[in-house]
């Protein structure tokens, strides 16, 4: 289904067309002269951001990275959404994991009416970066929760708790860093160089949240980082603590097994005869294992 709004003086139109609740996709693509290139774009999830120029049809593709708003295994993803500007006509294509984007566009197009469709690109890019702060605010707060989690006890549970977190604000990272480099790209363009200061205004917003934002993703990755490392050198240390006390205790406890191995052998010894032998072989056992057991403390120090 495809919903088409007028704005800027009804100089321009804006088609937004959702793939999940349209069944003549290929009717719809044609209409609008959107080559198949574009269409593997909108459908692949992977897609990494980018945009395009022909100047020959003057039109301009843009592919930006948008937050899934669903958890995937734990961890929240991004999806790409296309833009496509050909003459004074704005397309979007989305579906029902990015719809909310669609919904703070057309919010604000009712509240900015006469702007110019690149203004309504930048400004519909700007608000695709602001929807990642509330998902990388959220990672913080369960990053805060999980480590006073485990600062009361190192468990499983929780330790793949964090791993989700990392997994998250990695894919976060990469998005918010691709969809930077895509607007200094832009920057570079002609197309940069033909817009009016209100025009560059936006685009430099944007711009700059975009830099916020893979300011602050980075500062988490490495927070996440630091914690995830820091728990990895904990469970090592206790580790090398319990391999120390086992190695200390197997030791200690071949001492009586040697010295009742010695008195147990079928040949002529020491005390065999006297009645009170056996307890002169347990004094000289309990003698050796303190003994053992204060040097190996000395040792382990």
């Amino acid at each position: 289904m495809s919903i088409q709004t007028v704005f800027g003086n009804e100089k321009y139109n804006w088609v937004n067309i959702d793939t999940d609740k349209t069944t003549k996709l290929e009717e719809i693509y044609a209409t609008y002269k959107i080559d198949e290139e574009v269409i593997a774009y909108s459908i692949d999830r992977n897609e990494r951001a980018h945009f395009e120029y022909d100047q020959k049809t003057n039109t301009f593709v843009v592919v930006f990275n948008v937050p899934d708003q669903r958890k995937i295994d734990n961890h929240y993803e991004t999806i790409p959404m296309v833009f496509i500007i050909k003459d004074t006509q704005l397309l979007t294509i989305s579906n029902k994991n990015n719809q909310y984007i669609v919904k703070k566009m057309n919010r604000y197009l009712e509240e900015n009416t006469e702007v110019t469709i690149l203004q309504f690109l930048f400004s519909s890019l700007y608000l695709v970066m602001d929807s990642f702060f509330p998902y990388v605010e959220e990672m913080d707060v369960d990053r805060k929760t999980i480590n006073d989690k485990l600062k009361i006890k190192t468990t499983k549970k929780n330790l793949l708790s964090l791993s989700d977190l990392e997994t998250g604000i990695v894919y976060f990272l990469s998005a918010s860093k691709q969809n930077a480099a895509l607007l200094e790209q832009m920057k570079t363009h002609l197309i940069y160089r033909e817009m009016n200061e209100v025009e560059k205004e936006q685009f430099e917003d944007a711009l700059i949240e975009a830099r916020q934002l893979v300011e602050m993703t980075e500062l988490s990755s490495q927070i996440l980082q630091q914690l995830s490392g820091t728990y990895n050198n904990i469970l090592n240390n206790n580790l090398n603590d319990t391999m120390k006390i086992l190695t200390a205790l197997s030791i200690l406890l071949t001492v009586p097994t040697i010295i009742t191995g010695f008195f147990g052998m079928n040949m002529p010894l020491p005390l065999e005869h006297n009645a009170f032998g056996w307890m002169v072989a347990i004094f000289i056992s309990v003698l050796l294992w303190f003994g053992l057991s204060f040097v190996l403390r000395k040792l382990m120090k």
